[in-house]
Order: structure tokens, then sequence, then C-alpha cells
């Protein structure tokens, strides 16, 4: 009787522990089922939506629903005007909750309206009304415009309801009001002429920034930074270069005041290129007054243009975006020389040759080497290449490997190089650099070199090549950490390289390719117009003010 008992007892025990793993198990493959079936419904609705949506697992701060007015942890925001919304009122919040309008006309008086989004405003935000913090209460309160980002009290906002004209804030001269581009849209004559006559409404000093942003770039912090921008812009001039080309989105400088817009790049030396080029194309099309001045928010690996150029050597967060905004509008205009580099391979004369642009350098030999090993597998797993410091960790382990190898010895003995026509001999060497900027492989002043008599800093505009070679790639990290000069060959206007022999590596501005027998003729292409950020100093700068000043009475 006693053993028919305890049997029972063990049977009823292990029933109940298997249905305590059953059950969780079941759960978490039918919400496994459900998530993807979710995630498609979600996606088709932001897809035919006017918000732009973007569903998060997790919110980075304290944030209520929009709709129903609770605590939510995981729903869906819209990173244009701020709005909240969990899963379930994301399709209720779509309906009744307008975002920011492109384009919409002004009120009958000529003013234009504040567009208010209730409740998670930003944090450590006053009321423009009372001067007192807002957003302190633990509910959905309080404000914000999404066109000046100005912030009131529940209570304050009746206030301003007989004065709710917006101005658009502290950033009122980057902005292109909905206002402008309605009028626009309503010409009869789209000419250059009327829109410098729409233009004198937006102030005298009005220049709208574009962002063209890499989501691909270093660090992946593209994304990020779409979104903060547009939550501070018009989205209108907010562009992913994943989804549009930089030639696309140009188009909307033609429709600008000429010379009156400003492109920021968000991305590496490879972006900027890319813009850059899509530029020069809009000058074969004859629009050259609409041409806007370029600078750059760098997110690559090696950034030596942004280095040369004030903005320094990566960006990480660090600075807010409205703090980046201003040192746009502070910035100072140079001007840029660009490149070009002809390859004409040994025995295809008859051929097409190979016609690249050039802003920062070209190099063959063991950086070049590097850099294709690197591209090479961030081809094969591009998700492993997401952070800047597992990108030079690589670029490191490749150079000490080649330290070993020396895959590129004997360089002298297979080219020859021609300084504005004239041969130059040539010592044992394994790499020879042509540099275009004062900053080489992610921070190194190489002409410049160190020691008791450094030469004169590079210029961006005197139409002139600084030529360099080096012995291998242990001189390479010599000169990375100053504890060696490059081989200065000589500086020109025009550079010519044979390649007599054997397969070679090369690269220009970070873009690698090996090459057989060829020839290459760099010759001058153009100019840039550029924005030099002088408000701060670069890394290698920050030891001495003078220098800074130095390099800035150059430019």
């Amino acid at each position: 009787m006693d053993g028919a008992v305890e049997s029972r007892e063990e049977w009823t025990l292990l029933l109940w522990t298997g249905f305590a793993v059953l059950v969780p198990v079941l759960i978490t493959l039918w919400c496994s089922f459900q998530r993807p079936k979710r995630k498609v419904q979600l996606k088709d609705l932001f897809r035919k939506s006017k918000h732009g949506w973007h569903y998060t697992d997790l919110f980075n701060k304290p944030t209520y629903c929009c709709v129903c007015a609770q605590p939510i942890l995981q729903g869906a925001f819209c990173d244009c005007c701020g709005v909240c919304a969990d899963e379930q009122c994301i399709p209720r919040a779509d309906i009744t909750l307008a975002c920011k309008e492109i384009m919409a006309p002004l009120r009958a008086d000529g003013s234009f309206n504040h567009h208010w989004v209730r409740g998670n405003v930003p944090l450590a935000s006053y009321c423009s009304v009372c001067k007192q913090q807002c957003g302190t209460q633990p509910k959905l309160c309080d404000y914000r415009c999404v066109w000046c980002q100005a912030t009131v009290h529940d209570d304050c906002k009746m206030a301003l309801s007989s004065e709710g004209q917006c101005d658009m804030g502290e950033f009122h001269s980057v902005i292109i009001p909905p206002q402008y581009l309605h009028q626009v849209n309503n010409l009869r004559r789209r000419h250059p002429d009327e829109y410098c006559k729409l233009a004198v409404a937006c102030g005298s000093v009005w220049s709208p920034l574009l962002v063209l942003a890499n989501t691909r770039s270093g660090n992946n912090m593209g994304e990020v930074l779409l979104g903060e921008f547009r939550t501070r812009l018009n989205p209108v001039q907010v562009f992913d270069l994943s989804d549009i080309t930089p030639a696309k989105a140009l188009q909307l400088c033609t429709l600008l005041p000429p010379g009156g817009a400003c492109v920021l790049v968000c991305g590496g030396d490879g972006t900027v290129g890319w813009v850059l080029d899509a530029i020069d194309a809009m000058k074969l099309k004859g629009q050259d007054q609409f041409i806007p001045r370029v600078t750059i928010l760098p997110l690559g690996t090696g950034n030596d243009l942004s280095n040369s150029l004030g903005w320094g050597s990566g960006y990480a967060g660090e600075i807010p975006v409205e703090q980046l905004i201003r040192n746009i509008m502070e910035a100072e205009l140079v001007k840029m020389d660009r490149w070009k580099v002809q390859v004409v391979s040994k025995g295809n004369y008859f051929r097409k040759p190979k016609v690249l642009s050039m802003n920062n350098y070209f190099s063959v030999g063991p950086d070049a080497l590097m850099a294709l090993n690197f591209h090479a597998h961030r081809e094969k797993t591009p998700s492993f290449f997401s952070s800047r410091i597992i990108n030079k960790a690589v670029y490191f382990l490749y150079g000490t490997k080649d330290c070993l190898v020396q895959e590129c010895k004997d360089l002298d003995k297979r080219v020859e190089l021609e300084l504005d026509g004239e041969q130059v001999a040539l010592p044992s060497l394994e790499g020879i650099i042509v540099c275009n900027v004062g900053y080489w492989g992610g921070g190194c002043r190489l002409w410049e070199g160190m020691g008791d008599e450094p030469y004169p800093p590079t210029r961006l505009d005197d139409g002139l090549l600084e030529v360099v070679g080096v012995f291998g790639s242990f001189h390479c990290a010599q000169i990375q950490v100053k504890l060696a000069n490059p081989v200065r060959l000589g500086q020109a206007h025009t550079v010519r390289l044979v390649l007599k022999s054997s397969r070679m590596p090369m690269q220009v501005d970070g873009e690698p390719w090996a090459q057989g027998p060829c020839t290459i003729t760099i010759t001058h292409k153009t100019q840039a117009l550029m924005l030099y950020h002088s408000a701060e100093q670069t890394d290698d700068e920050e030891s001495s003010a003078s220098e800074a000043e130095d390099k800035r009475d150059h430019l």
C-alpha cells in the first residue's frame, strides 16, 4: 500500500516537473513564431506612415505613451517629431498625432504655428514662460515644439496661445522652413532669382544645412545621427546614403539660393570623396552656382581629411548635436585641391584608363597592402568591423604580419618616379606615398615630421603634392609614434609613377586594389569648398596652441 502511494507521488511530481518545464518552452516558442509576424505587420505600418517610426525593445529613459499616457518600456518612437507609443497604440498614434510637415503654407497673418508634442520632453529642459524645469513629474506632461525645440508646462502653454508664432529657434539659420518649400513648389518659374526673393523671409544669414550620413561607416553611429538631425532640422534636409545617392540628395541645393547651402557628410574619407565626386558632377551639369560648402563629421577609421580640416580624428557621440551645428555655423571657408589619378595598364593602351579622384593621398607599398587585406576581410564579414577600435587593431595585425613577410620589398627596383617631369633617384624603399593633406595613417603628420628642424606645414590649396617614401611596415609604425621621419622625395604639381613589373598593392583615399604593370599619372583636377573648424585643436596639436594657429594661417 505504502509503495503504491509513493509511486503515485513520484508520478505526480514528475508530471508537475514536466509541466513546469514544457509550459515556458511552449510560451517561448509561441512568442518566437508571433514576433516575426508582428514585426512584418509593424514594418508594413511604418512603411505607409508619415511618421519616421523606429521600434525599440527598451527605451533609454522613462518614457510615456503619447496616446494612452501609460509608462512604457518598449514600443516605437518617431525620430522626426518625438512621438512615442506602445505597440498597441501605434496605429492610433499614426492617425491622431501629426508628424513634422516638410512643406506647409503660412498662416493668413504670415506667421508660422508652433507644432507641440506632449510629454517625454528632453532632460534638463526649461519652460519658455516661467523658466522652471519641465518634465519633472512622473507622468505624461508638458509640451515641446518640434521646430524651435521650446518647452512649456501644461499650465504655461495657455499663455502662448495668443502669440503662437514659431521662430524655428536657435538654429533657424540652418533649417529649411516648411513654408519656403511650399512657396517654391508653387512657383511658376523656378529660377535662382526667385529663390533669393523667397529666402529674404528666412533671414540675412540663412544657410541651410544638408546632412548626408553613411550608416555603414566606422562605428555605425550613422543611424543615431540621422534621428538626431531629423529632430532638429526639417526631415527633408537629412539623407541616408544607403537609401539615396549623393547625386540625388544634392539636387535639393538647386532649390535653394545660389551658394547658400552647406553639406555635412557623416562618414569616413571614402564617403566624403563620394559626395565631392557628386558635387563635381553638378559642375558638369552647369549647376556651378548651386555648389555647396562641405564639412565633415568623422565616422570612419582613418579620418585624415577630417583631421586636416580641424574636425578631429573620430566622433563617438561625445559632442551634442546642438554643439556640432554651432561649430558648423562658426566654421571658416577654405579651398581644397582635388586630384585626378589616371592608371594606364601596360599593354592596354587602347582601353579606357582607370580614373580616380584623390583628396587625401595615393600610396603603393605596405600601407596599401594593409588596406587591401583589411578591405577583403571586411567584405566577407562586415558585421565584425563595426568598431573603430577593432578596425585599427586589424590594421595593426596586418602591419605586424608584413613586418615579417615584407611582400613589398625592392620597390625601388620595380618603379620609376617622376616629379614635374624630372626622374627621382630612389633609395631602397618598400613604399611611396603621395599626400595632399597634412595627416596620414589615422592621425600622423607625415610631411612635417619631427626633430629639431621639422618641415613647414602642408597647405590644402597650394596645388602641390608632397611625396615621401617608407622603408617598410615597421618604419610606418615608427613614423606614427614619432620615432622616425619618412624619406622626403619632394613636392610637385604633377606626379608620374611607372610600375615596371609584378603586381603591387595600391590605394587612393583608403580604397585599395592590386595593380599589375602600369603608368600612374596624378594631376590637378579642381578645388572644393570646405569648412575648417579652428575653434578647437586637432589631436596632434594639443601640446602647442601656436602650432594650431600656424596651421590656420597656412590654410
